[in-house]
């Protein structure tokens, strides 16, 4: 049986114990055995954390020890998927540069705050994250993010809709949500989630399924090639 960790915690606002509960409940109807931790503890043990096929952090604005991020970093490396939204994943631990190369990206700002309507832009592409899924509009926090130009765009929405210092710059197409290889893992990232309510609509469930899974197959792939190298 496949097995996830989701480790839940930081900033109330983003209400990380109702979104890790969502996600739990994802990948349970995938079949995942699913371990949820309000606790960062649980990354201390590198070689527990192999025993995974993948992490999810919903954990906004913490502070993190520099073992247990290259713990998660080696144990990606190594395979392991790491998927996440929001400020869950992408503003988690804001003084960790490793933590912001591994997962692609780091929020920025939200022009107007919560509340903005905007459009989410699916990227015409062949890949199964998003095939099918057609452009939709969300109401919430607009994400601006510096971002990784290595990561493989899925979805992108356009700035400005909210005034600022920014709307100078005229139009900027922004990712929303991503791929990235580190080592022989997987990362999916998606800045859709300000609230529990936002990853629940149809569409943003859909699209973090599909990531979860993706990520999560990294893992067999890379313990196969592993043995075809040994036996080579």
């Amino acid at each position: 049986m496949r097995k996830a960790l989701i480790f839940q915690g930081g900033w109330d606002g983003h209400e990380p114990l109702q979104v890790a509960q969502h996600f739990q409940s994802v990948l349970e109807k995938e079949g995942f055995q699913v371990v949820v931790s309000d606790t960062l503890d649980c990354l201390k043990d590198k070689e527990g954390l192999l025993a995974y096929d993948l992490l999810v952090p919903v954990w906004t604005m913490g502070e993190i020890e520099d073992g247990f991020v290259n713990n998660v970093s080696e144990a990606v490396a190594q395979g392991v998927g790491l998927a996440g939204c929001h400020g869950g994943m992408c503003d988690a631990f804001r003084q960790s540069v490793l933590w912001q190369f591994m997962t692609g990206g780091n929020w920025v700002s939200h022009p107007g705050g919560d509340g903005v309507t905007y459009t989410v832009n699916i990227m015409p592409s062949s890949s199964s994250l998003v095939e099918d899924i057609e452009d939709f509009k969300v109401t919430s926090e607009q994400y601006y993010l510096h971002v990784d130009p290595a990561v493989q765009v899925l979805a992108t929405t356009d700035f400005p809709i909210a005034e600022g210092h920014h709307t100078t710059n005229g139009v900027v197409r922004m990712p929303v949500a991503w791929t990235k290889r580190w080592g022989q893992g997987r990362v999916y990232y998606n800045s859709l989630g300000h609230h529990a309510e936002t990853v629940e609509i149809d569409e943003v469930s859909e699209m973090m399924r599909r990531g979860f899974l993706w990520a999560a197959a990294g893992k067999s792939k890379a313990v196969s090639k592993e043995a075809d190298n040994k036996e080579g």
